[in-house]
């Protein structure tokens, strides 16, 4: 996961879609900032989300085929390897992971684009939404982190916070604002890190994966693991991320 920014980007605006950028104080995100040496470190579940929760969940992205999400486990079957909590997508396909070409990886009738890289898709967000306030008392008031490095917004001139790999900018909204960014354009990224304000959980993301990690209470994880729209997997705070 290297820290790159693209060049030439635009002033950012002081709303990301409903999300209002933070500019006075990043003391909401402190604690994600203190974290303890084995906290989770980059390249692990607690390190993309964070650390100290009591379970975890990974939210798959699902590939597509004509524009359609597939589940990884139809995509498994088809290919006839078997599904881990662990499993890597490339693994998966039995692909290089250095390389993209869905053309020749892909398989007809099964599946044709490879899960979306980067922070929670959309359709995901959206499904995620009601099972994340069913576990927290304060969904009006939520927190995010968007990395400053995507796409062509400039956040320099905001201040922001470390996490493992990453500078992000504050962000603050209702949890249903998160997926308010793709009334930008389409090319808009959610952000990477979601938790509300009474930290009864947080989501965590990024630019180079293509799953999403949450940590919260186990009854938040079984409600994520049993709910239909999502294709979720139990994981630990310390599990290599993908």
């Amino acid at each position: 996961m290297d820290d790159y920014r693209p060049v030439d980007r635009y002033p950012a605006p002081e709303r990301y879609g409903r999300l209002r950028v933070e500019k006075a104080g990043l003391g909401p995100a402190r604690w994600l900032t203190e974290r303890a040496p084995g906290d989770g470190g980059l390249g692990t579940v607690a390190g993309v989300a964070a650390p100290g929760f009591a379970a975890y969940a990974r939210i798959l992205h699902p590939a597509s085929l004509d524009e359609r999400p597939v589940r990884w486990a139809a995509v498994a079957a088809a290919h006839g390897r078997a599904m881990t909590p662990a499993t890597d997508w490339h693994e998966l396909i039995g692909a290089d992971p250095s390389y993209h070409n869905a053309s020749e990886y892909g398989l007809p009738g099964v599946w044709d684009e490879h899960p979306a890289e980067g922070p929670t898709p959309p359709d995901v967000a959206r499904a995620l939404i009601p099972v994340l306030a069913r576990h927290t008392r304060t969904p009006e008031q939520c927190w995010f982190g968007l990395w400053n490095g995507y796409g062509r917004w400039d956040f320099d001139r905001f201040p922001s916070f470390e996490t493992p790999g990453r500078d992000e900018v504050l962000l603050a909204g209702t949890l249903a604002d998160a997926v308010s960014p793709v009334s930008l354009d389409e090319f808009a990224e959610l952000p990477d890190l979601w938790w509300p304000q009474d930290r009864a959980w947080c989501l965590g993301g990024d630019v180079d994966l293509v799953s999403t990690y949450i940590g919260g209470s186990r009854e938040l994880v079984a409600d994520l693991l049993a709910a239909p729209e999502l294709e979720a997997r139990p994981t630990a705070p310390g599990e290599k991320v993908g």
